[in-house]
């Protein structure tokens, strides 16, 4: 287990991380980079991502918790 800044070094490094303390199952983060979106195609800066109980995936913002949280997991 690891801190916020463990797990921002975990998904920089292509891994997915989540916390322990999640009640949804199948949940992760994930680093995205070199996205493109909409009909243009307009490049979109690195962000994190998150996968949804449902299977999909939304931009990801922490919370006080999870920032101050220490029971991050690689998966």
């Amino acid at each position: 287990m690891t801190d916020i800044g463990g797990a921002v070094e975990l998904l920089r490094a292509g891994q997915r991380v989540a916390r322990a303390g999640w009640n949804g199952k199948g949940m992760w983060l994930e680093y995205a980079d070199d996205a493109r979106f909409g009909p243009n195609e307009v490049l979109l800066l690195p962000f994190i991502v998150m996968r949804t109980v449902q299977g999909g995936f939304v931009p990801w913002l922490a919370s006080q918790t999870d920032i101050l949280a220490e029971d991050w997991i690689v998966l």
